[in-house]
Order: C-alpha cells, then structure tokens, then sequence
C-alpha cells in the first residue's frame, strides 16, 4: 500500500495513544485477576465452597456480559475519552470496595457492580482506537494491547502473592484501585476522540491517518446513530460472536480457576502458585503480539485482509486444541505447566486478530461491533466460571480442562467464513454533536 505524499513529517501522538490503551488493558486484567489469587485466602476467611466462590467469579463476568452493549454504545455516542475515563474511575472504587466484603453475598454483590464498570472497557478502547490507527497498523495494535492485559495478569500473582504474604488479602484491591484512579487522570488529561482535536498532531500525521481511512475527515463534528438493526441483523455478527464465545470460555477458566487447579490438582504452594500461574499468561503476551503483528505483515505482503486474519487465527486456535490434552494428562506438574504455555500462546494468537476484524468490519461503529461480540464472549465466560465449580465436584479437573480443546477446535472452524474485508453497515443519518 502506497503512502500519501505528506506536507511534513508526521508526529506519532497515535503511538502513545496506543500505549495508553496497552495500559487501560493491563490495569483492566491487573484488577480482575486479584480476586483468583487471592481466591484461597478469601475461602479460608469467610469459609467459602468451591461452588460458592464460583459464584463469586460468575457474577463478575455476568455483569461484564450485560453491560458491554451499553458500554460500547456510551462510547459511539459520547466519545470515549469521557466514558473511559468514568468507566475505570467506576471500578476502581470496586476494586477497593472488594476489600471491605465480608460474606459470599456481599463479594457477589461487589464483583457484579465491579463488572458492570469493566464491561466497558474493550469496546471503548477500540473505539478509541478507530479514528488513530491506520489499517495495517490495526492487527499489531490489539496485539499489542492485548499483550498488556496478559502482561498485567502474568505480573499479579507474584505481586499479590508478596503483598497477601506481608499485609494479607485486602491490600492488594487497595493498591490496584490506585493504579486504575491515576491511568483515568491521564487519559483525560492527554486523549482527544480524533487525531483533529489533539494540539500535538500535525498535519503530516493527520494526513497520513485521513488517507489510511479512506480518505475521510478526521472531525467527530457529527456522531452517526449506531445502525443496530444493520449489526445484529448481519449473519458475520453472529460468526464472530460465537467464534469469541468460544475463546472468552477457555480463557476465563486461566483467568479465575486456575490458580486453584495448581494448588488442588498439582499441589503447589502458594508462593509456587504465584510462580507458575504467572508461566502460560507470559507466554500469552508473547502470542498477543506475535498474532496481531504477523497478521499485519500477511496483509501487506499479499494484500489479502481475509487471508492474513484467517491464517494467523485458525493456527493459533489449533495449536491451543493440540496442547490443552497432554498439559491436562501429563503425570508431570511441570511438563504440563510447560503445555499449557504453549496452548496460551496459541490462543492469544488469535485475539488481536479477533478485534482487528471488529474494526475492518465496525469503521466508526467499531465499539458497538465489539460490544457485540464481547458480550457473547463474556456470557461464555459467566458460564465457564459458575460451571467449573461444578464440572470439578462432579466429575474432576480433567473432565473441565479438557472441555477447553473442543472449543479452541470449534472456533478454529467458525473463523473460516468470516468476510473481514466487507463493512457490516451501510452509511446512517448523522446525530447532533454530543
């Protein structure tokens, strides 16, 4: 792809705005990965099941569910410099109110107000990257923010694990609440919805991005009405949902049971816990942006979106297929730490892919398309939350870890017809400027 002639050398203000992002994720996945490694000091406190506490997970990802419509809406309506600034600002006082429950009510309770701020998340962050990232910048750029959320959850358990060892469970949702409350005060400080309204931005670089976008005006002056009945009317939503569905159930189980599934199934310590749980996220990372970058490369080398979306994706959910079986069945704790890297690199694969799509597909409606399809990934991640307790008291860890290679090999065969070279939306009437 050719690039425009540009009047001056372009700034990159739409590189710290992505680091930006790669930091709204890392602090999302920071705050919700607390409550699983702190998940066996609270059950030994408040005397809680192993159904109970998924109950406790459940609720957080139920909300999370529900609200992201809502959330991705608020976004394409308001912008998201303002919404994502309120959104971790409404969480991060439940992050900290987490560590004032007392019972297995009020910690569902808790969790399910928490979720309903993070269901927000996501999508405004691609949202907010809609109007910043140029086309074949776009499969990098959610690797890459990706990468952060997996960083931020390979780095709380060891950090967790020191700070319940010296002051006990509570501190650690003090000390991220923190983190979240200074991120918002940036972001408000330093983001503007389009590269046009942002001082630092010259005009090379707001050239160069106008001509990624096809040419169109980077002023938000008019916001369009979000053609809902066009989205969830078009088969490709559909694919997509499930195809997301599929993977949110096999990450949420890495994201809340198991740290359990180390200390009960593979009998480590706590302090071992914090060690290898932190293993497979950090290999993750590594998938994260090796997904999204290689994705981008295909497509500049052959030109061909589906192709290069595709490819990357498909390998990456078989791969996570192949190695779930023996890290699950291997008699060896540490060989199957080993696999279950592997099968997280091969998962996390897929990920930036699966929100590029939601911007080839979503143009400006990207936090609406987004929403859509987290939802259903996140209802999947309810589920697999709640159902795990259940699947490990009635039939054991293996039968629930082993559920996860089917699916990875289920999404695998959703992802083929998806069309990410075709809008899903034809142009809607504009709205009044918010």
């Amino acid at each position: 792809m050719a690039q425009p002639a540009l009047p001056v050398r372009p700034t990159r203000v739409r590189h710290i705005v992505l680091w930006l992002t790669v930091a709204a994720y890392m602090i999302t996945y920071m705050d919700r990965v607390v409550i699983s490694i702190a998940a066996p000091s609270i059950q030994k406190e408040m005397g809680l099941s192993l159904i109970a506490m998924g109950w406790v997970f459940g609720a957080f990802q139920l909300s999370y569910a529900l609200f992201q419509i809502p959330g991705g809406w608020l976004g394409d309506r308001y912008g998201p410099r303002r919404v994502l600034t309120g959104i971790v600002m409404w969480w991060s006082a439940f992050t900290a109110a987490t560590a004032l429950t007392w019972s297995a009510s009020s910690l569902v309770v808790c969790r399910f107000l928490f979720g309903a701020g993070e269901a927000g998340a996501f999508p405004n962050a691609t949202r907010s990257l809609s109007r910043w990232m140029l086309p074949s910048e776009r499969g990098f750029a959610q690797g890459l923010t990706h990468a952060g959320a997996r960083l931020g959850s390979a780095l709380t358990p060891v950090l967790v694990v020191l700070l319940i060892a010296k002051w006990g469970w509570r501190t650690p949702f003090f000390a991220f609440a923190g983190l979240g409350l200074a991120w918002a005060a940036v972001w408000f400080w330093f983001y503007r919805d389009t590269p046009e309204e942002h001082r630092q931005v010259n005009a090379g670089e707001r050239a160069l991005i106008e001509a990624g976008l096809g040419g169109k005006p980077l002023a938000g002056s008019a916001r369009k009405a979000v053609p809902w009945r066009q989205l969830l009317s078009n088969p490709q939503i559909w694919v997509l949902s499930a195809m997301y569905a599929c993977y949110a159930y096999v990450m949420a189980i890495f994201l809340t049971w198991f740290p359990k599934y180390l200390v009960d199934a593979r009998h480590f310590s706590l302090k071992e816990m914090g060690f290898y749980a932190s293993l497979p996220l950090l290999a993750a990372v590594v998938g994260d942006v090796a997904g999204g970058t290689f994705s981008d490369r295909l497509f500049k080398w052959t030109g061909r979106l589906n192709f290069s979306r595709r490819a990357v994706a498909i390998v990456g959910f078989l791969l996570a297929a192949g190695a779930i079986p023996p890290a699950v069945l291997s008699a060896s704790p540490l060989v199957g730490v080993a696999f279950f890297c592997v099968a997280l690199f091969g998962l996390e694969l897929t990920v930036g892919v699966s929100w590029a799509v939601t911007l080839d597909i979503g143009g400006e409606f990207a936090g609406s398309v987004s929403s859509i399809m987290n939802t259903f990934g996140n209802i999947a991640g309810a589920s697999a939350a709640a159902l795990t307790g259940y699947i490990v008291t009635l039939y054991g860890w293996d039968a629930a870890f082993l559920v996860l290679a089917g699916l990875c090999l289920l999404a695998a065969l959703l992802f083929i017809p998806l069309d990410c070279s075709k809008r899903i939306y034809a142009e809607g009437p504009a709205l009044q400027p918010a």
